[in-house]
């Protein structure tokens, strides 16, 4: 029986965390069993095989992600073990290196063993190694000297962790290899707390916009990589954990997955959404089922699932609603005139057009155009700025056609990670790249087929992806990654965005064949300060958020006509929900109950009005464009400010209303771009 003599033996104080001699031992004994049952030799020669470079840039492009997050991670743990003779790698899940970190001094002797970009270090190809016994046993190990099964690895040693998605999946592998001689008990515990740091900051990534709680039994540790993450939908479900939270739980993922904020924290989730909105940092205490009590923190980066959860404490049967774009929650079957479950979130009484017509003359006339072509399958472009309702039309637009029946399907092209919205466009079949889910996926297109799919802020669809998109718009089918079959698709197109695609064809940001190819119908949806609806739109969102028991007081009423509204419906959604979270049910809605945010910007609006707020024209405000494909779209910005500040006289407040942003963003805007605010007049 093979007996390996390695550094983390009984005598030596190497081994880390739940790392033991004995366990160790096996698991070297039980690789060198499968390197042989693979075929391989000890004395085998080293298979320098490397992929080719367009398929080692593919295998790169398909692991984006992964090597985004790792990069600085590596840069940081190659800092730290400098000037030992050795390399950081990172691998994919099959062990293809993809890219590596090193010393000078130690890359002679990585090339003489084939660690380089390209190679696979799987078992089945380099017998025992850390690389591929981390894989196989999905947990850290080092591999030592002669511990290595071929002989022409034992001057090396090795120390792996595995790198794990959200979702539990193998994504790739962390891991310090160098000179034998050079062996430290501490790398291990290294290459686990960097793999671990990835995988928190992929985990943050991936629930952007989420209710994320961070806790531990002790709150000194939140914060750290020892904090347990969970990821919390709107309705209290838990959609993700990382590795921690599973430790501290002592469940494993899918039993996590099973439960609810309230069966897991004994905490609702409303309360949880209320103190990520507040950004209330105070740790709060819960008590697991385990008995166990923690501390823990909520958090989320964004206000938008929070007027949802506000809306309803937990209850067994919460109603049907949709997630964001890029929420990584699985999908549900299609079923006839379903929205999908990353349809648009926000709330409206109803999303059919007699609903969405409350009153106003531009809005009624949008509507009336729609109506004449949403029964056929001419394309509809959708220009608005954010959060003034595209989500709402389009699938008022989908209601009102003759594909009611059938499936409607959302992606925010600007939510999705660049790396990712390929495969969550048209699909990939099983095995097609690292990460990808076994029985592969079926992507957005192929699951809107006989329906809707509304591609918002298409502005944002990276170049390489309109191309494939123009080209299923003219041949009417899809090939998945990996495929190499073409599928036939059926679909109507709604597309939306916030920004002016001409413009973005003028610089080369947009395919102008697309752009024809899209625009069938365009409609430009008015800014929520251009509608004389509002008093109306209050009152449904009010009652449908809360019922008929909420009301405004008088100079809360004021305040609500008064403001300009740069984040549309989506703005005023979201602090009518947070005042009517705040506020007692029944409770007339006062000042005190508005969202702080929200009176700075009325505070900051009564102290810029009038002529206080004029800045000087700035010269040369027709500065032109470029029309070159090499200008940013920094200069697009910065164009619409001078145009927008020549149109109001230098006003900086009507400038300001007009694009959509605040008084601060063109402050901060106009300093760096040498104009100047005029001194104020009277």
């Amino acid at each position: 029986m093979f007996a390996p003599q390695s550094p983390l033996s009984p005598a030596s104080p190497g081994a880390i965390g739940t790392y033991h001699a004995d366990s160790h031992a096996m698991v070297i004994e039980t690789s060198w069993d499968r390197s042989r049952r693979a075929g391989l030799r000890t004395h085998e020669s080293q298979d320098f095989h490397a992929l080719a470079t367009t398929d080692l840039r593919l295998l790169r492009e398909q692991n984006t992600e992964l090597m985004r997050h790792a990069a600085p991670v590596m840069e940081t743990l190659h800092q730290q073990i400098i000037d030992t003779d050795s390399m950081v790698v990172l691998t994919d899940a099959k062990g293809v290196v993809l890219h590596s970190i090193g010393d000078d001094s130690f890359e002679q002797q990585a090339a003489k063993v084939a660690l380089r970009p390209g190679v696979n270090w799987g078992e089945a190809q380099k017998g025992t190694n850390a690389i591929g016994t981390s894989i196989h046993e999905r947990a850290p190990v080092v591999v030592h000297a002669n511990e290595h099964f071929l002989t022409a690895n034992h001057g090396l040693t090795c120390s792996a962790a595995p790198i794990f998605a959200p979702a539990g999946d193998l994504l790739g592998v962390l891991d310090v290899t160098g000179d034998y001689r050079g062996f430290h008990k501490h790398t291990m515990g290294l290459v686990r707390m960097s793999a671990q740091m990835i995988e928190n900051t992929l985990f943050r990534r991936t629930y952007f916009g989420q209710l994320i709680v961070a806790f531990h039994a002790r709150a000194e540790f939140i914060g750290t990589l020892m904090e347990g993450l969970l990821a919390i939908a709107p309705d209290g479900r838990i959609l993700a954990a990382n590795r921690s939270a599973c430790l501290q739980t002592e469940l494993s993922l899918s039993s996590i997955r099973t439960h609810t904020a309230l069966s897991l924290l004994r905490r609702a989730p409303s309360e949880l959404f209320e103190l990520a909105y507040l950004a209330i940092n105070k740790p709060l205490q819960c008590v697991l089922p385990s008995g166990v009590r923690i501390f823990a923190v909520p958090a989320t980066t964004s206000t938008r699932t929070y007027a949802a959860a506000a809306r309803e404490e937990t209850s067994a049967a919460p109603p049907e609603r949709a997630t964001r774009a890029d929420a990584p929650v699985a999908p549900t079957a299609t079923k006839p005139a379903a929205v999908r479950p990353d349809a648009p979130t926000q709330t409206l009484p109803q999303a059919n057009f007699d609903d969405l017509d409350s009153g106003d003359a531009q809005v009624a006339s949008v509507i009336a155009r729609l109506r004449r072509v949403a029964a056929t399958d001419v394309s509809i472009l959708l220009e608005a700025e954010t959060g003034a309702g595209k989500e709402w039309f389009s699938l008022a637009i989908h209601r009102a056609s003759a594909r009611r029946d059938g499936p409607f399907v959302a992606i925010n092209c600007a939510a999705v990670p660049e790396g990712l919205i390929e495969s969550e466009l048209f699909g990939y079949e099983d095995g097609a790249f690292t990460g990808a889910r076994r029985k592969g996926h079926q992507g957005k297109l192929l699951q809107a087929h006989g329906g809707t799919l509304f591609l918002d802020e298409i502005g944002d669809m990276p170049l390489a992806m309109q191309a494939r998109l123009l080209r299923v718009l003219q041949e009417r089918v899809v090939t998945p990654l990996g495929s190499g079959k073409a599928i036939p698709v059926d679909v109507r197109l709604v597309c939306a965005t916030h920004k002016r695609l001409r413009d973005l064809i003028k610089v080369g940001g947009f395919r102008d064949d697309l752009y024809y190819r899209l625009n069938g119908l365009t409609v430009r949806l008015p800014a929520l300060r251009e509608r004389s609806d509002l008093r109306e739109i209050v009152s449904r969102l009010l009652h449908a958020q809360g019922g008929p028991q909420w009301r405004l007081a008088p100079d809360v009423w004021a305040l609500v006509m008064q403001h300009q509204w740069p984040g549309n419906l989506r703005q005023l959604s979201n602090v009518l929900a947070t005042a009517m979270a705040i506020a007692a049910p029944g409770t007339v809605i006062g000042r005190d109950h508005l969202p702080d945010d929200f009176l700075d910007d009325v505070a900051e609006l009564d102290s810029g009005s009038g002529s206080a707020a004029n800045v000087a024209p700035p010269t040369n405000v027709s500065r032109r464009v470029s029309t070159d494909a090499a200008a940013s779209l920094d200069d697009l910005a910065l164009d619409a400010m001078q145009r927008a500040l020549a149109r109001h006289h230098g006003n900086l407040s009507a400038a300001a209303r007009e694009l959509g942003v605040s008084r601060n963003t063109l402050y901060r805007k106009l300093p760096k771009h040498q104009l100047r605010p005029a001194t104020p007049q009277g």
